[in-house]
């Protein structure tokens, strides 16, 4: 229905939660997702009200909490405190990993750890009105359409869902089937200009990509944010060039 251009506070990890409000404010974007890593710690309730406080402010929404989870490693988080920093923050979402072996090298055993947990957090999740997203990514149970369709057919009605970001060794046209496979299950998206071994290029160089990409996420129901992760250099300018290049793209 509709896109909404937003921005993944990891883009900008090097600068203070205040100079990526006014940046996001500045270049016209609608909304943060908020990082577990560095700007809203897990458990530092503090830091997530006033990185709450200072995102509201500037009448930007928070998309998200990427809490950098990993289903199936409880041991490696606490999954309370990133439902509480969650809480205190806003989100409406919390995005974890699908543990940390690709679906090819995954056990049995091991996918029933990654689903059992994913139940037990979505359900805490649940307690404080927040769902769970599911980052789409390499070297987890998501790195697949048929892998992410099998996890989430085993969470359904556990109120998880998926994000989607294109996987760059992919081409046009097979990531345009990802994104479709996952249409009925779509969270946000992440937007970035990625060559295959990973070099970032300014988002403008990916127009043909994302011009194919967004009317597909913009055909699934309800609305999502499109936000902007990891731009060319970490360079905040080019930040700004490139929410340009996005707003344009989403009209």
């Amino acid at each position: 229905m509709t896109l909404l251009p937003g921005l993944v506070s990891v883009t900008l990890r090097h600068l203070h939660a205040d100079r990526v409000v006014a940046l996001a404010e500045m270049a016209g974007l609608a909304a943060i997702e908020w990082g577990g890593d560095v700007h809203v710690p897990h458990g530092d309730l503090a830091a997530a009200a006033r990185v709450a406080g200072l995102t509201y402010r500037a009448g930007l929404a928070v998309s998200a909490y990427g809490s950098y989870y990993r289903l199936g490693h409880p041991g490696e988080l606490d999954a309370a405190a990133v439902v509480a920093s969650a809480a205190r923050l806003g989100a409406p979402a919390i995005r974890v990993w699908a543990g940390r072996r690709g679906s090819a090298d995954a056990d049995p055993g091991y996918r029933a750890a990654v689903r059992d947990d994913a139940l037990r957090v979505a359900a805490m999740a649940a307690d404080a009105g927040i769902g769970l997203v599911l980052e789409y990514h390499r070297q987890t149970l998501t790195d697949t359409r048929a892998a992410t369709a099998e996890l989430l057919a085993e969470l359904r009605g556990a109120g998880v869902r998926s994000l989607w970001q294109p996987q760059p060794e992919r081409s046009l046209a097979e990531n345009a089937g990802d994104l479709t496979a996952l249409l009925p299950d779509l969270a946000n998206l992440h937007v970035f200009a990625w060559l295959p071994d990973r070099r970032r290029l300014p988002l403008s160089a990916h127009r043909e990509q994302w011009s194919a990409w967004l009317p597909i996420a913009a055909s699934a129901p309800g609305d999502r944010y499109a936000s902007l992760e990891f731009a060319a250099g970490d360079d905040p300018v080019q930040v700004l060039t490139d929410a340009v290049t996005l707003r344009a793209l989403l009209g």
